[in-house]
């Protein structure tokens, strides 16, 4: 038998048997049998190895971090409470099971609320402790129509949206302090592959209820005054709806069903029209004339200064990022006083083009039109992002060049920049213009494709460009 099992077998053996011979509340035939039970040893298992885990990083963090992570270890502890009770409990009521599962919401509650208020130092720490936390709601699970997903896709599920502010966490402190790096890995780890492994090997269909156990009770009904009348109890609601109940009769309503009603009334349909007459039509108005006036029609099409979205800004921003944002009709934008550690954002711009005359470190361009970006080096990459009709031009060198959600894009390298990898994504109209053998020969162009072939051989998917030949 497993070493590490013996040592979870022993362990529980001797909480039981201080529980029934100290002070504290002592267990049943039943709560001590499951206490026992292959799926509790392997939970508390799961909670020493990967709990644990991040419960020794946290410690070495301290703060905020030990405080979020105990309440972590706090949340895996009622659950397991609720694994040895659920062994001994009938399938309970909708209502009856969110009573049951209240002890594990209220630690959850808790979390949520360390998220609130005023960001903190290590808002992305409480964020991804407190998200992952949901994980844990796959013991709700009660069968296909519940609304949820399958225990072991619920907690992947769950582990994604704490994924963003755990990732978050990695890039901050990946070269500062190696404490939180752990940290985080160690909380990834519980989830995937501590708890979905778990689940999946115990609870695949969600949780055995007890056949023959107790009743689950729902929540006692509120204490009221008997001087005042009781109200009368609200309709049932989703438990996913986040609308409050209302009365179906309150409501107004909406859609054809409200224009039946109207017709229905017994009203004349046109009884609420006005009587248009001549005056009124719009070819007999001498206010209103089919020609436009050559100032008005300068007005309309004039550009404006800038765009809706705010303010033009060329700017360097402390230190290391230059920022140009919502640039329209500006030909002679130029970038002279730069360096390799500075990077460059473009933003919102519009017909204008833009000269970043030094070595950078990195150049985005974002959501801009007919936008024109000449640059010299890159050391990182240059990327355009969400733009339409845009043109780059490499004048130096550049190691990667990717095209991502764009339509239309113009790319020219020079002879130092044709070892460039270029990376497209949900891209179409990407050509790439290379200078030629001579001095005076012409510029080569090259249409990337946009459209693949995949065919299944050998065990494979094999891709393959998609030519269209003239024949």
């Amino acid at each position: 038998m497993d070493e590490k099992l013996i040592q979870r077998l022993e362990s529980a053996v001797s909480r039981l048997e201080a529980l029934s011979v100290g002070g504290g509340p002592s267990l049943g035939d039943g709560e001590a049998a499951a206490a026992l039970d292959p799926s509790i040893i392997a939970f508390d298992d799961l909670r020493s190895q990967f709990v644990g885990r991040v419960c020794t990083a946290a410690e070495k963090i301290g703060g905020q971090v030990l405080d979020v992570t105990k309440i972590v270890e706090e949340a895996f502890e009622a659950q397991r409470e609720l694994l040895i009770k659920i062994k001994e409990t009938q399938k309970p009521s909708m209502s009856g099971l969110a009573e049951f599962l209240k002890p594990l919401n209220d630690v959850i509650v808790k979390g949520t609320k360390m998220t609130e208020g005023r960001r903190s130092d290590f808002f992305n720490h409480l964020k991804a402790a407190v998200d992952s936390l949901t994980a844990l709601a796959w013991i709700a699970y009660t069968g296909k129509d519940c609304g949820m997903s399958m225990p072991i896709a619920h907690v992947e599920e769950s582990w994604q949206m704490a994924e963003f502010y755990n990732n978050k966490v990695l890039v901050e402190f990946r070269n500062k302090d190696a404490n939180h790096v752990e940290w985080a890995k160690a909380l990834k780890d519980i989830y995937l592959p501590g708890l979905r492994d778990y689940v999946k090997s115990h609870f695949p269909l969600g949780p055995v209820w007890s056949a023959t156990g107790k009743v689950a009770v729902s929540a006692p009904p509120k204490a009221h005054s008997p001087s005042r009348p009781m109200p009368p109890p609200p309709p049932p609601a989703s438990l996913f709806s986040s609308e409050s109940p209302q009365a179906s009769s309150s409501r107004p309503k909406k859609g054809m069903s409200a224009v039946f009603d109207e017709i229905n009334s017994g009203m004349p349909v046109t009884g609420g029209l006005r009587k248009v007459t001549d005056d009124m039509k719009t070819k007999n108005r001498a206010d209103r004339t089919g020609v436009i006036s050559a100032g008005e029609k300068e007005r309309r099409v004039s550009s404006p200064s800038f765009s809706k979205a705010g303010p033009p800004k060329l700017e360097l921003q402390m230190g290391r990022k230059w920022v140009v944002e919502n640039q329209i009709g500006r030909k002679n934008l130029v970038i002279d006083d730069c360096d390799a550690k500075q990077s460059v954002y473009i933003f919102g711009c519009k017909d204008s083009v833009l000269q970043i005359q030094g070595k950078v470190n990195n150049i985005t361009i974002d959501k801009c039109t007919k936008m024109g970006v000449v640059f010299s080096d890159v050391v990182a990459a240059c990327e355009v992002v969400n733009c339409n009709g845009v043109e780059v031009q490499c004048q130096g060198s550049a190691p990667t060049i990717s095209v991502d959600n764009t339509t239309g894009c113009q790319l020219y390298l020079s002879k130092d920049s044709l070892e460039t990898s270029i990376t497209t994504a949900k891209s179409s109209e990407i050509n790439v213009l290379v200078p030629g053998a001579g001095a005076d020969s012409d510029w080569g162009e090259h249409a990337l494709p946009q459209q693949f072939s995949h065919v299944y051989k050998n065990g494979q998917f094999v891709t393959t460009p998609v030519s269209h030949s003239g024949g």
